[in-house]
């Protein structure tokens, strides 16, 4: 579980990340910044920083912002059923717009990978193609796709452009991950 001390740091320390990559955000916008440590509780290894601009229900736009070799676990958007019908699943695009990210899904291994997973967890990673963002370049990934990425050395920005997000129904590999951690005295 994250403390409230350690989500403030986080949210500075990706508003600055942001601002260096010429992100401009409200005030509004910086407060609440999503720290996501997927309930792993190792924040500067397996996590994940957020800013939602828009998420309807036809699409969603977010800035990521990935520490110095953190890591979003590996997941999928699956299939859901909606209100209006059933919905593919979430594709999303990345764009990198700071730093460097290693992006993995599912394809042919990459014989030698420019990162691994996490020491400990790599049972949990199961894919290993690799596509390395660098600014300017993008990746989209498919609906019900799995797929990783972890920052390079310095830490990277990465706009995300999608179909509508659930990140209730995102399932992840590794069966401790939770979503929506808690957060100490929140």
């Amino acid at each position: 579980m994250l403390t409230r001390d350690q989500v403030d740091r986080a949210r500075a320390r990706a508003a600055a990340a942001l601002a260096e990559a010429g992100v401009v955000l409200s005030d509004s916008e910086r407060d609440q910044i999503e720290v996501a440590d997927f309930g792993l509780g190792d924040l500067d290894r397996t996590g994940l920083e957020l800013v939602v601009y828009e998420n309807n229900d036809r699409y969603c736009a977010k800035e990521l912002v990935l520490f110095p070799g953190q890591t979003c676990p590996e997941h999928r958007h699956p299939p859901v059923e909606t209100d209006a019908g059933p919905d593919p699943g979430k594709r999303e695009t990345f764009r990198c717009r700071a730093g460097r990210v290693w992006l993995y899904v599912e394809g042919e291994p990459t014989a030698d990978p420019a990162v691994r997973p996490p020491g400990g967890d790599e049972a949990h990673y199961t894919v290993s193609h690799e596509v390395p963002l660098a600014p300017g370049d993008q990746y989209t990934i498919p609906p019900d796709t799995l797929h990783w990425f972890r920052a390079g050395e310095e830490g990277a920005v990465v706009s995300e452009f999608s179909s509508t997000s659930r990140d209730e129904a995102d399932v992840f590999t590794d069966p401790r991950i939770v979503r929506a951690p808690e957060v100490a005295g929140a």
